[in-house]
């Protein structure tokens, strides 16, 4: 029996060639599927979405590739996102959360150097891609590059120009694609939907703040009036100072004004634990909700999904410390 997939083109360097100006997207989508190899079995159709630098990606175009999929889910076994590398990790977790409980495999990839060019990572990814899509029995929303597959919500790009340019961050990669065939090397537990929405919308009235030694106070002043949530990325296991330029006020005034204060760190491996040190334990006196093992891209997109839901803070926190979509829990 044949399968159908829907390859959803959205620009990025895979579709991108020299420019005055640099690399821009300007491959078409007829002339980027013609780069795949199916199989007699496979089925690929085409739809030519957008054609950006993944950096103008926004998250009004995370819900219009979610609703294009959405619209065509009948008509296809699975789907393949062709995406620039620089946000698509931001993407991949945006989708993870829009499309919960998704039934079929969504695949995003890209390429570090253009399709076309030499050496190129473009056509192998492609193919490992398809070979993944078409091979496997997961489902959800997954990145495969450089001959792995990993968990949508997981991936962060960890390099600028090498091939292997993303990573799964506290998580198993799921499969590796060598020699035309998919190793599968997790298999991710099954989840319970935490809240049940049909409803693709996002509030992107968020900030995100990167702790610093010197980071002034005053900042909350502003974020009280302009935010309905806030992301802290923090020193270590979590802890940010309340010496001198103490921002646990801030936080604790954001908190009490029903503002979610969501606290990370900046470090990226082996998540937080903040009750190790005073530091920490002063940030959840103050407010802050821990995010465990999750990863930025996820927690920014995670936070977004959550407050279209709800402005209920005990129901934002609980759901921020839900695994969804295997964000979070692991390590």
């Amino acid at each position: 029996m044949n399968k159908k997939y829907l390859v959803i083109t959205t620009g990025g360097t895979i579709a991108s060639a020299a420019t005055e100006k640099g690399l821009a997207p300007n491959m078409s989508a007829d002339e980027l599927i013609a780069f795949f190899k199916p199989e007699p079995e496979v089925e690929l159709s085409v739809l030519d979405l957008m054609a950006k630098d993944s950096t103008n990606m926004q998250p009004e175009d995370w819900i219009l590739i979610a609703q294009s999929i959405q619209e065509h889910s009948e008509n296809y076994d699975g789907f393949i996102i062709t995406h620039g590398t620089d946000t698509m990790a931001y993407t991949a977790s945006a989708l993870s959360y829009l499309l919960y409980g998704f039934d079929k495999p969504v695949v995003l990839t890209g390429s570090q150097i253009p399709l076309g060019m030499q050496y190129t990572d473009a056509e192998s990814n492609l193919q490992d891609a398809l070979l993944f899509i078409h091979d496997t029995e997961l489902k959800g929303v997954f990145i495969v590059f450089n001959g792995l597959a990993m968990v949508g919500t997981r991936a962060v790009k960890t390099k600028t120009q090498s091939y292997d340019a993303f990573e799964s961050i506290n998580y198993p990669y799921v499969a590796r694609m060598m020699h035309g065939k998919v190793n599968q090397l997790f298999q991710p537990e099954p989840e319970t939907l935490p809240l049940q929405t049909n409803s693709l919308s996002l509030d992107t009235n968020i900030f995100m703040l990167k702790a610093f030694p010197g980071m002034t106070v005053d900042i909350f002043d502003y974020l009280k009036t302009h935010a309905h949530g806030v992301i802290i990325e923090s020193f270590g296991n979590g802890g940010l100072p309340f010496e001198r330029r103490n921002l646990l006020p801030g936080i604790q005034s954001l908190t009490d004004a029903g503002i979610p204060v969501v606290i990370t760190t900046q470090i990226l491996e082996e998540g937080q634990d903040i009750s190790l040190y005073e530091v920490g334990q002063r940030v959840v006196e103050a407010g802050g909700i821990t995010a465990g093992d999750m990863n930025t891209e996820a927690i920014v997109a995670k936070l977004m999904w959550v407050l279209a839901y709800t402005d209920d803070v005990e129901k934002i926190t609980k759901l921020l410390q839900t695994s969804v979509a295997h964000d979070m829990g692991f390590v």
